[in-house]
């Protein structure tokens, strides 16, 4: 004789499971949250089909093509511009921007006479009104409405048939019927769901506002990202102007590239070239600089990377970073203490980078290393030099991509010198400084590992070597 099926419960903010009733969710740990969930009776059948299926050549791509936002930072993140009918998520951290760049973005497309309806959950309409004053961003044909409510966001959408709406953000939308908050798993997947199914029915270009959590990743459960079209990250220093849009999903583009903007008290601005905003000029030689070329998604951009060694009064030395990788600065501390003869083990270390760049790629690892080298010696390095190369734990020196780039961008804001890795050759053997070659008006020298760049450049001494 068979058994019945047990009830289940499951948890009203995350979905979580259990076979008896528990006070307190296991997932989520929510006290109060775990409910009797029905079994399932719902059987599918065959139903009408709302369009025929065609043959994969016969349908029409004439209104998926892109449009611009009026952002061209924006359209080059996305890869061309919006696509009527997608569906866009943008996370970011609370006050870095997102609504100013959405507002933008909503006034740009209304400019161009397509109607776009702005729903904000988070602040009144008067709110919205005052930023869209002060951005220069009022136009006839941008609606906005203050809802919280997910049927009166639909009623809207369905009053208004605008061709761009955004949601700020789907956490305060309420979806009716649901014994959960606003902004639980179960209510961002309804409300997520039914915008989506009005965007694609309508080809109306939807980008949703999330929210992130404390480690930095999109709010609300994992579904929602694999829903969506688009995911885009907006991030930034709050002490600094400058934020990045990264694509991290994009079913339409490039999921490797960046845009860049400036955000002020009067708007937020595309920054089409950024590169200079990490590189402080000096007019003379300074101990522990060095300038790094790093890519962010396609697009080369250099960065000052800064040392600081002091001796230390502690039992244990202190090792802070800003910008850098810590893990890989202690990793190039060890590499200099063994191949170098750069013992700082008695010492505080400090290391940078300037303009709130940040900088983990491992191309950027000459560069640390030639700066906490010069400033233990006190022995600058020469002017108009960038480093680039990824250290090896036994001191080598390897390939980094797109490397032609890299050289380009650094000629083409006037560096002279450029220190690379060797390239490996089975034929023979590289010597440790090869002949200079030159490259877009640079010095190209190829060394072989981290020793041979530090003689190169005079931060240690060597009378074997010939400086730059």
């Amino acid at each position: 004789m068979s058994k019945s099926p047990r009830p289940a419960h499951r948890c009203t903010e995350c979905g979580w499971e259990t076979a008896k009733w528990v006070g307190r969710c296991g997932e989520c740990q929510a006290w109060g949250s775990i409910v009797e969930a029905s079994a399932p009776t719902m059987r599918a059948t065959a139903t009408a089909v709302t369009t025929p299926a065609v043959p994969i050549g016969q349908v029409d791509v004439s209104e998926s093509t892109f449009r611009s936002s009026g952002v061209p930072e924006l359209d080059r993140v996305l890869g061309g511009g919006l696509v009527p009918g997608a569906a866009i998520l943008l996370a970011g951290e609370p006050g870095v921007g997102k609504s100013t760049l959405l507002l933008e973005v909503a006034a740009q497309t209304a400019r161009v006479h397509r109607r776009t309806l702005y729903v904000t959950g988070e602040e009144s309409a008067s709110q919205v009104r005052l930023r869209a004053d002060r951005t220069g961003g009022v136009h006839d044909e941008l609606y906005l409405a203050a809802e919280t409510d997910l049927g009166a966001v639909l009623t809207h959408i369905e009053e208004v048939r605008p061709a761009l709406l955004v949601v700020d953000s789907i956490q305060t939308i309420s979806a009716p019927g649901l014994d959960s908050a606003p902004g639980g798993v179960s209510h961002v997947k309804e409300v997520a769901a039914a915008l989506i199914r009005v965007a694609k029915t309508r080809n109306i270009t939807t980008v949703i506002v999330g929210h992130v959590t404390k480690d930095g990743t999109i709010a609300g459960p994992r579904v929602l990202e694999h829903v969506v079209d688009v995911v885009l990250h907006f991030e930034g220093d709050r002490n600094s102007r400058f934020r990045m849009v990264r694509a991290m999903k994009n079913r339409f583009g490039p999921v490797d590239e960046v845009g860049c903007f400036d955000l002020s008290a009067t708007g937020i601005v595309a920054v089409t070239d950024p590169t200079g905003l990490f590189v402080e000029h000096h007019g003379r030689q300074v101990a522990g600089t060095c300038v790094a070329v790093t890519m962010e998604g396609r697009r080369p951009m250099l960065a000052e990377v800064q040392g600081l060694v002091t001796h230390s009064a502690a039992e244990r030395p202190r090792r802070t970073t800003s910008g850098l990788d810590g893990s890989r600065v202690a990793m190039v501390l060890a590499v200099l203490a063994q191949h170098c003869g750069v013992r700082l083990h008695s010492h505080d270390v400090f290391a940078s980078t300037v303009g709130g760049a940040r900088v983990t790629e491992p191309a950027s690892d000459l560069a640390v290393a030639v700066a906490l080298a010069s400033a233990t010696r006190d022995m600058p390095a020469p002017l108009g030099v960038v480093a680039m190369g990824e250290i090896g734990l036994a001191g080598e020196l390897r390939r980094v991509r797109d490397l032609p780039q890299r050289i380009a961008e650094a000629a083409r804001l006037g560096f002279a010198v450029a220190v690379v890795p060797a390239e490996r050759r089975e034929d023979a053997e590289r010597p440790v400084s090869a002949v200079p070659r030159v490259v877009d008006g640079m010095r190209v020298i190829e060394v072989s590992d981290v020793a041979s760049a530090l003689r190169l450049l005079g931060v240690i001494r060597d009378t074997t070597a010939e400086a730059v």
